[in-house]
């Protein structure tokens, strides 16, 4: 009997560490997935701020400018590889102190692209004091995703994007409202799922609000949606001040 119960017992760490190389090949896929998603939200602005500078060669003031923020996406791609992974690995990144409405702003820099275009106006109220504790980076790209996919939702007719903020006593909460298309109510319980995208037309694949709920989670915060067909999405998080 002791034998056998030794030999179970060997099993059953045998099957362990199995599970366990399982959960890291799973994380570092998922993590590849999710940093495969992340580059190429910046990849389009690089493309055109390369493109800028080789059609006005003689322009050095535009050339200059087009390379400092080539360079600072640049930065910005490393950043988010970076914490991408840390999250897959359930590796702690310091929370700092953060004036939230540089980040929003932030957003915009890095996309490169003048929502106007598309007959978006956009709508930012966010307190020029209000601070939120978190990783810079990754909060930064999770209001990036939630305002990316606001736009599409938003092509061809345009509308109105409005990202607000507030302090709610403990927690700062940020709404992120547009006016598109919405979201069918039987969908919204699977918004958050990795494997599923409401952009069936545009080859969305899920990982951008993946990311989302991750990262609001790891925070320690949540992160909320409301939307009718037709009528437009708002997405609501809630983090904590400390």
């Amino acid at each position: 009997m002791h034998r056998e119960f030794s030999r179970q017992q060997q099993r059953n760490n045998e099957l362990e560490t199995q599970a366990l190389q399982l959960e890291s090949l799973a994380n570092l896929g998922l993590a590849s997935a999710m940093i495969a998603h992340e580059i190429n939200n910046l990849l389009t602005p690089l493309s055109n701020y390369a493109e800028l500078a080789l059609q006005n060669p003689e322009d050095r003031l535009l050339a200059e400018r087009s390379l400092r923020k080539t360079a600072a996406n640049c930065r910005q791609a490393g950043k988010i590889m970076e914490s991408i992974l840390a999250i897959a690995n359930a590796t702690s990144i310091e929370k700092v102190d953060t004036p939230l409405l540089p980040l929003v702003k932030g957003v915009f820099d890095c996309l490169c692209r003048d929502f106007s275009k598309d007959s978006i106006t956009v709508e930012i109220k966010v307190p020029d004091d209000l601070q939120v504790r978190a990783v810079p980076v990754q909060l930064q790209q999770t209001i990036m995703n939630l305002i990316l996919n606001a736009r599409e939702a938003m092509i061809p007719r345009g509308g109105k994007l409005s990202i607000e903020a507030q302090d709610g006593g403990d927690n700062v909460i940020i709404r992120i409202r547009d006016t598109g298309c919405g979201i069918e109510q039987a969908e919204i319980a699977k918004v958050f799922d990795s494997s599923f995208s409401t952009k069936r037309n545009s080859g969305g694949n899920g990982f951008g609000l993946a990311l989302c709920k991750k990262v609001i989670d790891a925070h320690n915060g949540s992160i909320t949606v409301d939307s009718f067909p037709n009528q437009g999405t708002t997405f609501t998080i809630t983090l904590p001040k400390k």
